[in-house]
């Protein structure tokens, strides 16, 4: 699948990538037009339904692309730092650089919790709780819990932490406007939560 569209010249498929995420963000899967995107992208429609037979299988391609570009976050996970907090601070500025590499990529996956479309929001949502699972397994692999203090359910004190990374990331999503705007200041602003649940779970 998308075999025709993979053989294309890096340069063209990045220009029709990126028509689609804009077109994608900006007006949702019902209502994205494959005119808006072929004219951005500059080929013709024939053409892009050469690459992918609908509108939909669009849309996932663009979504299994997204999740590679996460992927390339969880890669740089360094499984020899064994503090978990420390694993945090490391990773986020990790995932702050790739944001900044790829805004358009991640506006577009942060339009997908908001996708209501009925043709599509089934499979958005599992994929989603998928790559959330693998990747907060990632995360917490290989940690030293023997920091935790000896009081603290580490099984509960994994569980508030990550439902805080959970909802500091909601209301990232709703406070940006574009990726292309994020700055340190989501990292200094994440720190402040992780050094109360530091200093509330650590000896």
């Amino acid at each position: 699948m998308n075999s025709l569209f993979n053989s294309l010249k890096p340069e063209k498929q990045e220009r029709i990538i990126n028509a689609a995420l804009k077109e994608f963000v900006q007006s949702g899967f019902d209502k994205a037009s494959t005119n808006e995107i072929v004219k951005e992208a500059q080929i013709s429609k024939g053409s892009l339904f050469n690459y992918f037979h609908n509108k939909k299988q669009l849309y996932f391609y663009l979504i299994d692309y997204g999740m590679k570009v996460v992927e390339i976050i969880f890669e740089h996970i360094d499984l020899t730092e064994t503090d978990l907090f420390v694993r945090l601070e490391k990773l986020g500025f990790e995932k702050l650089q790739i944001q900044r590499k790829y805004p358009q990529v991640f506006d577009f996956l942060t339009s997908l919790y908001q996708e209501e479309s009925d043709e599509v929001k089934a499979d958005i949502q599992g994929r989603i709780q998928l790559i959330q699972k693998e990747g907060f397994a990632r995360i917490y692999e290989n940690i030293d819990y023997t920091k935790f203090r000896d009081d603290i359910d580490i099984q509960k004190a994994i569980e508030i932490l990550t439902w805080t990374m959970y909802a500091f990331g909601e209301k990232a999503i709703k406070q940006l406007i574009s990726f292309d705007k994020v700055g340190e200041e989501y990292l200094k602003e994440w720190e402040s939560y992780s050094q109360i649940l530091k200093s509330s779970f650590y000896k």
